[in-house]
């Protein structure tokens, strides 16, 4: 059934494609017509929720013919590549884009990624093989902490037409350093066998299974030209932002990718992650979020705004009963973003939601996750439910039970899994699924942090199993509208492009982030790791710092006239933590380059600006009322770090315990998790 949903996606694309140059001109004759009439879009009102209408999408032509789409798929064949002619026309330019790539990496010589060193328990090679690769590696000298595979390339055999069901690339053995490959050795067994529909990729196996990314030849542009897709759809366009990082995280340009006549839905992800340092930090961060819209360009576009978690479900159930409200069932959805804000993992819980038609949520793999930028390379999708009155009577009946009960009457291991996810966060949702499929019981989704997102306890990615459960039939997705993953925007300028893997895993933050405050006098310095180092050049009083990073990031402190020295020994060494690897792993780390700024402090109860760090999280700097403060941070230029004002979080100062002991630090406080939607046990 997934060939089935990839023939019939493919054909619908297409038609789109072919026919949105023929109808480009009347699209922008309507949208200037509808501008004279006075059709304006509506501007978000953070103090308001789910009270938005979408205006229809001006010159936008009807809809492909569903039902003929899946005649048409039904009647295809196993997914060879080499079909009838039928098939041959269902070829996409992506399709073609990337058979050429292909072209012009089988001309080359293998690289060293054509040799895979993992372990795939589905499909043992021969030890021969194995033995042969052995002798060749220890003949060459390997760049250290490289990840290696056996298995080889095979440029002579076609490319198939099935995507991946972790990043929707097509599966091919032609060339390692590409999207979708497989080692020709099981890549040619599970064609032979028909089994290449549940297959994923090398890529998306080791960042599974092993935590290993591979480096793959495709550029920015390249990704940025399968989200374009979205413009010659009726869609709606669900903005995924990174909390720890606004507005870094946007996706500037998004009106150049998207269309400008798409309403915008806006998702604040990781909220999770932040502590609170004020009672009404929750609608502060929707204005702050509203308004880095609006300086990006689009503020126009957005019709609604939601803080959410898509790792512990914070705010998925209101996002679900708001989009079945508003949206319903007018078109297509979009998950849009830039790279690493959480849009797989979005994608996966709401797969597991109302929002997934049940007959498909057991049927479909999720898509893969990890904290390296650009996981999905191409279009994963399920098919959504239409929100009929029936269906939305049934579920708020649901919902207003799980409202009513306590944690007494949760089971055990229910109230046990809440509580874990409490200690990974500090917000904590229920999700729950009205209709599930084979029963009638409705039932919360088991959430589990380090299935839907990456986690730092080594736990593995769970896949829903294809065929455990009735896969969805034609008349399952007859007129069926669907919500897509696409791929990450991936920032032109991010610390995470310069670190290495377990570097990346250090800095991602995965856990609620525990503010770590610092005073310092003028004349001192602090390191957050050996990634940032922020100098106190100049003021008459003493400033308090505090860090949001990953905990697994050391910050140290010492004075202005050691800290070059501190950094040329202890850069790459245990002190310092990240980046890892003596001074062979500093050689290859670019050098820091100074920033000097000038910040007037606000009182001790109110941070002046915060000194981000792009995706390694950012520095909040307090200073007494009217103090002039002289600053200069050193980081690599192409980390883009920066100032960012106001501060994101102001009050996180207060967010300390007692003054340690001879030291500039404070005791860090952890404000315990809260579950919503969950009343208390009466004592």
């Amino acid at each position: 059934m997934l060939k089935l949903l990839q023939v019939s996606f493919r054909r619908h694309v297409w038609r789109s494609v072919c026919s949105a140059a023929a109808g480009r001109g009347a699209a922008r004759g309507a949208a200037a017509a509808a501008r004279r009439a006075g059709v304006r879009s509506c501007i978000v009102d953070t103090n308001l929720e789910e009270q938005f209408v979408f205006l229809d999408c001006a010159g936008l032509e009807e809809e492909p013919d569903e039902e003929q789409q899946l005649r048409v798929a039904s009647g295809s064949g196993s997914g060879s590549g080499s079909g009838s002619d039928r098939q041959h026309r269902t070829h996409l330019r992506a399709l073609e884009r990337q058979l050429q790539v292909l072209r012009d990496g089988a001309s080359q010589e293998p690289g060293p990624d054509s040799f895979m060193d993992f372990h795939d328990e589905d499909f043992p090679l021969d030890e021969s093989l194995i033995k042969s690769q052995k002798k060749k590696k220890r003949k060459g000298a390997e760049p250290k902490g490289e990840h290696r595979v056996f298995g080889t390339a095979d440029a002579g055999v076609a490319v198939s037409d099935t995507s991946c069901s972790g990043c929707g690339a097509l599966l091919h053995c032609a060339a390692a350093d590409l999207p979708g490959f497989l080692p020709s050795e099981k890549f040619k067994v599970l064609m032979a066998t028909g089994k290449l529909g549940g297959a994923t990729c090398q890529r998306c196996h080791l960042l599974t299974h092993h935590h290993k990314a591979l480096h793959l030849q495709l550029t920015r542009d390249q990704y940025r030209d399968v989200v374009r897709r979205v413009r010659a759809r009726k869609a709606l366009v669900l903005l995924v932002v990174d909390l720890l990082d606004p507005p870094g995280s946007l996706v500037p340009d998004l009106p150049d990718l998207v269309g400008t006549n798409k309403q915008v839905v806006v998702l604040g992800n990781k909220v999770d992650l932040l502590p609170a340092d004020a009672p009404n930090y929750l609608q502060r961060l929707k204005r702050r979020l509203a308004r880095c819209c609006q300086d990006a360009g689009f503020g126009t576009q957005v019709a609604d705004l939601h803080l959410i978690s898509a790792k512990t479900g914070f705010g998925l159930e209101g996002l679900v009963s708001a989009l079945q409200r508003s949206w319903s069932y007018k078109g297509d959805v979009f998950l849009v973003g830039g790279a690493n804000v959480g849009k797989s993992t979005l994608f996966n819980a709401l797969l597991e939601s109302d929002y997934c038609r049940s007959a498909a949520a057991s049927a479909l793999r999720r898509a893969t996750i990890s904290p390296w930028p650009g996981t999905t390379l191409e279009l994963l999708k399920f098919p959504i439910t239409n929100p009929t009155p029936y269906r939305m009577f049934r579920r708020q009946n649901r919902l207003k039970e799980a409202l009513q009960q306590t944690e007494a009457e949760l089971p055990a291991d229910e109230l046990q899994r809440l509580q874990r996810l409490s200690r990974h966060g500090y917000l904590v949702g229920r999700v729950g699924q009205t209709f599930r499929s084979g029963g009638s019981r409705s039932e919360e989704i088991q959430f589990d942090p380090d299935s839907l997102a990456f986690g730092e306890d080594g736990g593995s990615q769970k896949e829903a199993a294809v065929g455990s459960h009735d896969k969805p039939n034609a008349s399952d997705l007859k007129d069926a509208h669907w919500l897509y993953d696409t791929p990450g925007i991936l920032r032109e300028r991010d610390i995470l492009q310069l670190l290495e893997d377990q570097e990346v895993r250090s800095v991602v933050p995965t856990r609620a982030i525990v503010p770590r405050t610092f005073v310092l006098k003028p004349g001192m310095t602090l390191f957050v790791g050996a990634l940032a180092r922020i100098d106190f050049l100049q003021g008459r009083k003493s400033c308090w710092f505090s860090v949001l990073a990953s905990s697994q990031v050391p910050v140290h402190i010492t004075g202005l006239d050691k800290a070059a020295s501190v950094y040329e020994r202890h850069a790459g060494h245990a002190l310092l933590g990240v980046p890892a690897g003596g001074s062979e792993r500093m050689q290859r780390f670019p050098a820091l380059v100074p920033q000097d700024f000038s910040l007037e402090g606000r009182g001790y109860l109110e941070a002046t600006a915060d000194i981000t760090l792009s995706s390694a999280g950012w520095v909040a700097v307090t200073a007494m009322s009217g103090e002039l403060v002289e600053l200069r941070v050193h980081g690599p230029e192409a980390a883009g770090f920066g100032l960012r004002t106001p501060p994101l979080l102001p009050h996180v100062a207060s967010l300390k315990g007692e003054r340690l002991r001879k030291s500039a630090a404070y005791k860090p406080l952890r404000a315990a998790g809260q579950i919503h939607n969950l009343k208390p046990s009466r004592n």
